[in-house]
């Protein structure tokens, strides 16, 4: 998926003038990637919209979101709109170690992602949330694919959740299942919830899903830097991944180095990108419940809440 957005005359009509004090932007297009999760389709194609408000071409191409990061440090696109932590910090820290790309902004949304299940599945297992309860009801989670095991449904494989290493390291009686998409996880659920038949699942916030399907999140031993990579790190003493995902992450903002010279508008409108938790929510339910595409999601999200990104074009 490729393609290019140029301000039309009839968009230019509807535009904010740039302050004239700005510096000119570079005529080249501003490559912004986007990935497999809507919030993040939606939100890349609203930055994009406000960068052609000021009168720059934008280009969209879709991206590996773990391999953005080595793309951005090198100037093949120029950001990334949601980073976060739980997800994607290893690999967006090591690429700002290699130079090249910095943290352009911290959103005002907190994330969480991991394992997580529907309310109605604490009535099967009421020791939810705490994982351990988890291990002893596997068996209410088993299905033909599993045998005894239960079974987690874990999010598209380029997500790397390490979900399979979490299971072998806490000695957990589950099978990772991978969907396909983050739309299939979504119909897994909501064909669970006809028969209230225990699931659990991938989830994250912020995200539409928390407003359909009250539910809560495994409590696995807390998140402790680096229980990911040293086995001393964590309750399991020759283990890596023997905790849960970070319960309060980060969602920032990265941009290439040189995009501060090449777009300095754009760059300086982009500093001051900040959603928060509620709003990236609803930009995802216009896809995943509505069933707009991202592209006029974005458009009804930002004619609905001119107050929230006007501001930043000033």
């Amino acid at each position: 998926m490729k393609y290019t957005a140029l301000l039309s005359g009839s968009a230019a009509a509807l535009v904010f003038a740039a302050p004239l004090a700005w510096a000119a932007d570079a005529s080249d297009p501003i490559t912004i990637p986007t990935h497999n999760w809507s919030s993040q389709i939606v939100m890349s194609h609203i930055v994009g919209r406000m960068f052609e408000e000021l009168g720059n071409n934008v280009e969209y191409v879709s991206s590996d979101s773990q391999t953005v990061y080595e793309s951005i440090r090198l100037g093949d696109v120029a950001l990334e709109v949601e980073v976060w932590e739980g997800a994607f910090g290893a690999a967006f820290r090591a690429a700002v170690e290699k130079g090249g790309i910095h943290d352009a902004a911290t959103q005002q949304a907190v994330t969480r992602e991991d394992w997580w299940y529907p309310l109605w599945t604490k009535e099967a297992c009421p020791g939810l949330p705490d994982w351990k309860a988890l291990n002893d009801c596997a068996a209410k989670f088993a299905t033909p694919e599993t045998g005894d095991k239960g079974r987690f449904l874990g999010g598209p494989v380029d997500w790397l959740k390490h979900d399979a290493e979490k299971v072998e390291a806490l000695g957990m009686n589950f099978t990772v299942v991978n969907a396909g998409s983050a739309a299939a996880l979504w119909a897994e659920l909501a064909a669970a919830e006809k028969d209230k038949k225990p699931i659990v699942l991938f989830n994250w916030t912020p995200n539409f899903a928390e407003a359909v399907w009250p539910g809560e999140f495994v409590e696995f031993p807390a998140w402790q830097d680096g229980c990911d990579k040293d086995p001393a790190v964590g309750p399991m003493p020759d283990k890596v991944y023997d905790c849960g995902n970070p319960a309060n992450g980060y969602l920032k903002i990265a941009a290439w180095d040189g995009m501060k010279e090449k777009w300095p508008t754009a760059y300086g409108v982009l500093t001051k990108v900040t959603f928060t938790n509620a709003q990236i929510a609803e930009m995802a339910k216009l896809v995943d419940v509505d069933g707009m595409e991202p592209e006029d999601a974005a458009g009804t999200w930002m004619e609905a809440n001119e107050a929230v990104w006007k501001p930043w074009l000033q």
